[in-house]
């Protein structure tokens, strides 16, 4: 992979959490069990770890892929700012981490798994180790 093509990857993986979190939140809105292949998306999404501060996870997500949208077309416009790359890594690395303790809480506590929090949290490693590779690369420069 060329660093430079990194962004466009990053914005290609944002918008494929942008459709992920959106459907969860649509679903959550309307108070409706998703369409799943796991028997344990309806008890996740209505555990009480689903909810921060009375806000549902899935708007969190929503706001954080939008946000991630943002990050990747200003990185993409200016390849070589290094406080944008720097930004990119933290916030990339912040949703990893994030996705950790969610896939414990899942796995540990409510016994049960998402399809759509996976995605989701695939994805997150995805963007974190496409941002960790763009800022190693570009790190001379």
């Amino acid at each position: 992979m060329k660093p430079l093509l990194s962004p466009y990857i990053l914005i290609a993986l944002a918008f494929m959490g942008i459709a992920d979190t959106l459907y969860l939140s649509v679903i959550t809105f309307q108070g409706i069990a998703p369409t799943c292949l796991l028997e344990g998306c309806t008890t996740v999404l209505t555990s009480s770890y689903s909810k921060i501060f009375g806000v549902p996870l899935a708007y969190i997500g929503l706001v954080y892929y939008v946000y991630l949208l943002c990050l990747a077309a200003l990185v993409a416009y200016d390849p070589y700012a290094k406080g944008l790359r720097a930004g990119m890594l933290l916030y990339a690395t912040i949703g990893a981490l994030m996705s950790v303790a969610f896939l414990y809480i899942q796995g540990v506590i409510i016994g049960a798994f998402c399809q759509y929090c996976l995605i989701s949290a695939a994805l997150t490693f995805v963007i974190f180790g496409t941002a960790l590779y763009y800022v190693r690369s570009k790190r001379s420069t």
